[in-house]
C-alpha cells in the first residue's frame, strides 16, 4: 500500500520562504519515489487539518520556531503521528544555542566561550572584548547575527530596533577566525565534510540562500586527521541531544592556531535545509545517496517517540 506523506511546510517563522523551498523540492522527489504526497502550509490549525488529512507520515519540511523547536513534535506525539527528523527534547535543546552549548560541553565537543545578555545591555558597552559575535539564543538561518571587530568601538545597534523580533537575549560568543565546517549525521552515519567559502563577511542568510553567495567545498580540504575529528564530532553532538535521523553540526576551524589548529563545535540543526542544493542533499550524494532517496529513507525512518 502507498504511503501517504503529509510534507509540512511554510510555516510563521522568519524562515517561512526557506522551508516552503525545501517542501518542495522533498514533495516532488517523495512523488517521484511513488508516494502520495500533500503538501500542507502549516498554520495555527495544524492539528485540525491533520486529524482530517490522516497521513501515515508527516515530513517535516518546517524550519525555524514552531517548526524546530520541539512544537511541531509535540503536535505530531499528540496525534500519533509518525514524522522525521528530531523529537521534542533533541529539537528543543538543539534551537536553544545556549542549551546545546552545554550539553555539548558535558560531552566533551570544544565550543566557544559565550555569555547570555540582553540586547539593549549588548547594545550599550560591549559585554566580551572583541572580536566577538552576536547571536539570537534561539532563532535559524543566521538571522540577526553580528561580527564584532577587534577595532569597533561600538557594539551593534541593530540590536535595538523596534521591529527586532529575534527575543529579548542574545548570545555573545568569541569569536574564531578561520574556517567553515559542516558535517551531516543520517541515522548513525557521518556524511562527508563540507567547507564553506563565501566572499561575504560570513554565513550569513544571504550566502546561505541567494545565488552565488557562496561555495560548497566536498569533501573538504583539510588535514584527513581534522575530517575525521570533524566527523566524529558530528557524530558526538548528533547522541549528546539525543537527534534522531538527520541532522547537520556547523563547526569553526582556525588552522592557524597550533600544530592541529582550534576545531570548534557552534550549533547542531534538526532541521537543516532540503533543496536540491542544499548542504544535506550535497554530502547525501557525495556517498552516493540520490536526492530521491534520501528523502525517502527519511520517511521510512519516520516515527513516535522520537
Amino acid at each position: 500500500m502507498t504511503k501517504h506523506v503529509a510534507v509540512l511546510m511554510g510555516g510563521i517563522s522568519n524562515e517561512r520562504p526557506v522551508s516552503i523551498a525545501s517542501g518542495t523540492g522533498c514533495a516532488q522527489a517523495l512523488r517521484n519515489g511513488g508516494y502520495q504526497v500533500t503538501e500542507v502550509d502549516v498554520g495555527y490549525d495544524i492539528a485540525e487539518v491533520l486529524r482530517e488529512l490522516k497521513p501515515d507520515v508527516a515530513f517535516n519540511a518546517l524550519h525555524g520556531r514552531y517548526g524546530e523547536d520541539g512544537t511541531i513534535q509535540g503536535v505530531l506525539e499528540f496525534l500519533r503521528i509518525p514524522y522525521t527528523h528530531s523529537g521534542v527534547l533533541a529539537s528543543a535543546l538543539a534551537m536553544d544555542k545556549h542549551q546545546a552549548k552545554i550539553m555539548f560541553k558535558a560531552a566533551g565537543i570544544p565550543v566557544t566561550d559565550h555569555t547570555i545578555a540582553n540586547r539593549a545591555e549588548v547594545a550599550r558597552s560591549h559585554v566580551m572584548a572583541p572580536p566577538y559575535v552576536v547571536k539570537p539564543v534561539a532563532d535559524g538561518s543566521s538571522f540577526g547575527v553580528f561580527i564584532v571587530k577587534a577595532d569597533q568601538s561600538h557594539p551593534p545597534q541593530e540590536l535595538l530596533r523596534e521591529d527586532w523580533n529575534s527575543g529579548e537575549e542574545v548570545m555573545v560568543e568569541r569569536y574564531i577566525p578561520g574556517r567553515e565546517l559542516t558535517c551531516a549525521v543520517m541515522g548513525d552515519v557521518a556524511l562527508g565534510v563540507t567547507e564553506i567559502i563565501t566572499d561575504l563577511s560570513f554565513y550569513n542568510y544571504e550566502a546561505k540562500y541567494a545565488h552565488g553567495g557562496s561555495r560548497h567545498v566536498i569533501p573538504a580540504e583539510i588535514q584527513p586527521k581534522i575530517y575525521d575529528k570533524v566527523q566524529k564530532m558530528a557524530l558526538k553532538a548528533h547522541a549528546a541531544l539525543g537527534c534522531r535521523g538527520v541532522s547537520r553540526s556547523d563547526f569553526r576551524y582556525n588552522d592557524q592556531a597550533g600544530p592541529d589548529g582550534e576545531l570548534v563545535c557552534l550549533e547542531i540543526n534538526t532541521q537543516p535545509g532540503m533543496t536540491e542544493t542544499s548542504l544535506v542533499p550535497e554530502q547525501a550524494r557525495h556517498a552516493g545517496h540520490s536526492f530521491e532517496e534520501l528523502v525517502a529513507w527519511m520517511v521510512e525512518d519516520a516515527s513516535c517517540n522520537r
